[in-house]
């Protein structure tokens, strides 16, 4: 055995979990099967944008802990996710707020606008039997028709009376002007990107590129004592319990030439006609500038459309109902069982994580098992 650890995808929980075993000393091979480091988090330059090529990744927490451990290996940027809803071309603040009831209503005050709330959600009486019901009982019909239905229903593929309530058990309300989507103490993009983060926690780590670990399993697995696997959980055991669901996205990049294609970060498309769920325009993640803090001519934008996942596709969002969670449970039974594996971040854990609960989770880990 040539390595302590040898770790199965170089995205964040890998890569963290790398560099926190490489700190304490312990040696170390990281293979990933794609091209490129990052995982999801990957962003590649184009027309000197840094763009995410797997969907926009807004760095968000609260966890004073995580801010602290990720910082040392990026500076990052002051960016505040506030995205607007397109609805057939009338545009909406994100997440819903007095700029929202303004223009669905034309109210003033917090007052009036909760009452046309409030009026609007008494359509729902008793438990709200699916997601429908669910988003009207919080932000009443005129916000569900316009900004909810469309949207979710392209993002999962169902009408919104065949998905489950607790989907969305809350829907963010505030009567004040306060476009801040994530409301986070701590928030922002790294400068240069995250692959140049990812770069920096991998520093001094052997890492190879384009190895399919459950292609060459028996060999890889005889290289270290334990092995850090952070990709699908099914697919780890071959399937054979059955397939675990999930949606997947597919992106349309374009680079266009002109400084400006909509004016911000990410825009929502919420009706049902448009067949992408958002856009995204890269740059104004950071502000429009290159690193040097000049302008940048081009612009690349990237359309979204969200779909089922089938194998071959890039799975995205795990399908967390009954169903699939009781498969998960079963897998989970088997990874128990598996003595020098251990089962890391979205795919391996089978959990929709944000970024900074993903760090957490390498960090709590890699703490555990270096004691």
């Amino acid at each position: 055995m040539k390595y302590n650890y040898l770790i199965v995808g170089s995205g964040l929980y890998g890569a963290v979990f790398a560099q926190q075993a490489h700190a304490a000393g312990k040696s170390i091979l990281v293979i990933d099967k794609r091209p490129n480091i990052g995982g999801n988090v990957y962003t590649e330059k184009i027309e000197g944008i840094n763009v995410h090529k797997y969907g926009a990744h807004i760095f968000h927490t609260n966890n004073t802990e995580v801010w602290n451990y990720i910082t040392q290996f990026a500076t990052f940027n002051r960016f505040t996710n506030s995205p607007v809803a397109n609805y057939h071309g009338e545009l909406y603040s994100m997440p819903f707020n007095m700029y929202t009831f303004n223009k669905m209503w034309g109210v003033v005050t917090p007052e009036e606008a909760k009452a046309k709330i409030d009026e609007q959600r008494k359509e729902i009486t008793g438990e709200p039997k699916n997601l429908e019901e669910q988003a009207i009982s919080l932000v009443g019909r005129d916000i569900y028709e316009k900004l909810v239905k469309g949207y979710t229903e392209k993002q999962w593929g169902r009408d919104c009376k065949e998905l489950p309530a607790f989907i969305i058990k809350r829907l963010p309300v505030r009567l004040t002007f306060d476009n801040n989507y994530f409301n986070a103490l701590y928030q922002g993009i790294p400068v240069g990107g995250y692959t140049k983060m990812i770069e920096k926690m991998l520093e001094g780590i052997e890492v190879k590129l384009n190895i399919d670990y459950l292609e060459n399993k028996s060999e890889l697995d005889k290289l270290a004592e334990k092995v850090v696997y952070t990709g699908a959980i099914d697919a780890y055991f071959g399937y054979k319990l059955g397939t675990l669901e999930y949606r997947s996205v597919r992106f349309e990049n374009e680079i266009l030439d002109k400084p400006n294609f909509q004016g911000n970060a990410a825009v929502n498309y919420t009706d049902r006609e448009t067949p992408w769920t958002r856009i995204i325009e890269h740059k104004w993640f950071e502000f429009g500038k290159d690193e040097s803090g000049n302008d940048l001519p081009k612009t690349v934008i990237s359309r979204e459309y969200s779909s089922e996942w089938k194998p071959g596709d890039e799975p995205y969002y795990p399908v967390n109902d009954e169903k699939n969670s009781a498969l998960y449970a079963e897998y989970k039974k088997l990874a128990n069982a598996e003595k020098n594996v251990i089962f890391g971040g979205r795919l391996g854990e089978y959990k929709y994580y944000d970024m900074d609960q993903v760090i957490a989770a390498a960090l709590e880990m890699a703490e555990k098992v270096m004691k």
